[in-house]
């Protein structure tokens, strides 16, 4: 049993500047879910076309739905110090909750659906429930009441959705998805609930959950090795299948790069107001949701080439191959919206444009080639930058 004193001090905790173990250990159960959801962009490259988009944005509602559920945890753990017994808890549960869905997402739309709503309700209201009671007499409760209350009205469609099946189950799943991240990209606004003063947000440590932003995304980058080198391990190489390889590795290299080292703020100018913290886990969410997306597709992409290189190749695996890397360059971009003064530049724009341009003529040409012009482009925008943004020695720079 916790305390009263434990709970009475969770609002004044602060959480530290370095992530837990506990923390990454939360982040090996996303490991099987990237691996999940790359599994179904795979398949949906396999069926037939009419059922293409349904399926893609099945797809798509399960990547988000995930995504927020680490968001929200990263968050919290910003806020409060994750080395608390109750947070821990909380961060377990939240841990084996998502292991249950990551079990059921291949048929959460078919005889599955009521335990992956049940599952992702029990997560996104019990999360706020807890800190809304812990919270009582402190500032913060009132952020907790707010976010609970968006996520019960979500809950009754997530629920609603799980036991109706069929159509009614994708309209009702993304209708509350939906409300869901209107209220994350609105800061929650109440629903009969006194507003949080701005200034309870100070607690939210920017250098915390920076660095759990960029731990998740080498947990994503690994997807693209993963792919590449188990699909290469069973037929062995060739020579399409090591330039496909090569190509990958060049890939992951370019994301590394820009995404690490491209212009953005410094840790010392970004975290100079108390709500920087705040402004990172909005802007930061959306677009990591837009980075992680675009590495899945890329993973997804190269591994179908190694798998089958030989000509022809389908127009869905292009727009795969090269829709990931502009996913990419576009949340990267979106990334500098986090310093409203600071400069703007617009060399991953034009890469994200030089991909678009060069993908329609691939259709007619080997799979080998697309992979090839993919991974050469994304070097090309690396090396540019890099001669354009100078960041000094650090080999681990903030957001």
């Amino acid at each position: 049993m916790l305390t009263g004193a434990a709970i009475r001090g969770l609002g004044d905790s602060r959480s530290p500047p370095r992530a837990t173990v506990l923390e990454l250990l939360f982040d090996i159960v996303y490991v099987f879910v990237l691996a999940r959801l790359a599994g179904r962009v795979a398949d949906d490259l396999t069926i037939v076309r009419h059922a293409l988009l349904s399926e893609a944005g099945q797809t798509v509602l399960f990547f988000a739905a995930m995504w927020m559920i680490w968001s929200l945890n990263a968050l919290m753990a910003s806020t409060y110090d994750p080395r608390r017994t109750d947070i821990q808890v909380v961060l377990l549960a939240t841990m084996f909750g998502t292991l249950v869905l990551a079990v059921t997402l291949p048929q959460a739309f078919g005889q599955r659906g009521v335990i992956f709503a049940c599952a992702y309700v029990l997560i996104q209201v019990g999360r706020p429930l807890y800190l809304t009671w812990a919270l009582r007499g402190h500032p913060m409760r009132e952020v907790s009441a707010r976010v609970l209350s968006w996520h019960a009205v979500s809950a009754v469609l997530w629920i609603g959705g799980g036991i109706s099946g069929g159509l009614g189950r994708g309209v009702f799943w993304t209708i509350a998805l939906a409300i869901e991240v209107v209220g994350a990209a609105t800061n929650w606004p109440a629903f009969g609930v006194a507003g949080a003063r701005r200034s309870a947000w100070v607690g939210v440590s920017y250098v915390h959950l920076a660095e759990r932003y960029n731990q998740f995304f080498m947990i994503a980058l690994a997807e693209v090795v993963l792919e590449a080198g188990i699909t290469i391990s069973f037929p062995g190489f060739s020579t399409l299948r090591t330039i496909t390889l090569v190509a990958a590795f060049v890939a992951v290299v370019a994301f590394w790069r820009i995404y690490f080292y491209h212009l953005s703020p410094g840790r010392d100018t970004v975290a100079s107001s108390a709500g920087d913290g705040m402004q990172l886990s909005r802007w930061a969410s959306f677009s990591l949701l837009l980075i992680v997306g675009g590495i899945i597709c890329t993973a997804v992409g190269f591994g179908q080439v190694i798998e089958n290189p030989d000509p022809p190749i389908d127009w869905a695996l292009v727009v795969i191959i090269f829709g990931g890397p502009v996913l990419f360059l576009i949340g990267r971009t979106y990334l500098e919206q986090l310093s409203p003064n600071g400069p703007r530049c617009r060399v991953l724009l034009l890469g994200a444009l030089a991909m678009v341009v060069a993908a329609p003529p691939m259709v007619f040409l080997p799979p080998v080639a697309a992979v090839v012009t993919a991974g050469l482009i994304l070097a090309a925008i690396a090396i540019s930058d890099g001669f354009g943004h100078r960041r000094g020695p650090g080999t681990n720079p903030p957001l």
